[in-house]
């Protein structure tokens, strides 16, 4: 009976081992740090690891960008941070309120963490639910992640800090609450999910396309050096922008095609995905979530109601 409960106990040790994230800071810039994720999906083998977060080691102290997509992740985080610098954590910003970059506030509970209003609002009324899904879809990765509302609103504008010169961008296009923030220091463009590489993009809360397009526009004229996307490698060059202004133009084309046309929902998410795209992770999966977050409204801009007919 010993030996079982200790062989029950060894298995315990072994998979919870396996459920660490082992986070591999990477410099991109000085003093400023990519812990990059996978371009796949939410699972139980990666964690919820499938999101790009950073942080810029200044002379007050650690700047953050995005907590990841869980408590443990978070931990992981501040201990990966901890092995850059022996200076201490003193601002998080979140660029979105999507779970995949605020789930692992937990962590840094003892600092101030900082958002655009929006995002605070929409973390309030969606991030239960939020984390409900990632428990489902990730599982035990997620043990102990609770939703902490960020403590401090961002302004748009310039915010020096430990000799560096942040610019904080509040855009909308993603979810409608979307910071970017533009290291004019370094000439690091931290762009969130506003911008994703070689992975196809999400839009379960965007107020629009064409709002995604003209805040792609502004980012792109800023004096940048490199390109963190929100999803996808970091970028030296032009290419996110124009693979986003592609796929934006392809999808906004697609629905409005088909709208006219009169097609169902079902044959929209079947169409084909253009050969340009082909290597652009999860293209079939994110058109299907992106049909059911869009096409409706195209469809409402399309056709006349009767209603309105008779009243007239």
């Amino acid at each position: 009976m010993r030996l079982f409960a200790m062989l029950i106990a060894c298995l315990a040790l072994a998979a919870q081992a396996s459920q660490e994230y082992r986070l591999q800071p990477r410099e991109i810039a000085s003093d400023t740090w990519l812990l990059e994720g996978s371009t796949d999906n939410f699972d139980k083998t990666n964690g919820g690891n499938i999101v790009n977060t950073g942080f810029i080691v200044t002379d007050a102290g650690v700047v953050v960008v995005d907590s990841g997509p869980s408590r443990a992740y978070g931990e992981s985080m501040r201990k990966a941070i901890a092995r850059v610098t022996d200076k201490p954590v003193v601002w998080v910003l979140l660029t979105h309120h999507h779970p995949d970059h605020v789930l692992g506030n937990q962590a840094f509970a003892d600092v101030p963490i900082a958002a655009l209003a929006g995002t605070r609002d929409l973390l309030a009324e969606q991030g239960d639910a939020m984390a409900e899904n990632m428990y489902r879809l990730v599982g035990d990765w997620m043990r102990g992640t609770e939703v902490l509302l960020p403590t401090e609103r961002v302004q748009p504008g310039i915010r020096e800090l430990g000799g560096h010169r942040f610019r904080m961008l509040g855009l909308r296009g993603h979810t409608g609450a979307d910071l970017a923030i533009l290291d004019e220091t370094t000439g690091v463009l931290f762009a969130g999910d506003l911008v994703f590489y070689q992975r196809a993009l999400t839009t379960p809360n965007s107020p629009g396309l064409d709002a995604w397009l003209a805040d792609l526009d502004q980012l792109e004229r800023l004096p940048w050096k490199q390109v963190v996307p929100g999803h996808g490698p970091v970028s030296t060059d032009r290419a996110p922008f124009a693979q986003m202004r592609d796929y934006l133009g392809w999808l906004d084309g697609l629905l409005r095609d088909a709208a006219e046309q009169g097609e169902e929902m079902n044959e929209v998410i079947r169409a084909p995905i253009p050969v340009r795209f082909a290597a652009v992770s999860l293209n079939r999966y994110e058109l299907i979530r992106t049909v059911s977050h869009l096409y409706p409204r195209y469809e409402a801009q399309r056709l006349h109601r009767v209603d309105s007919a008779a009243a007239e």
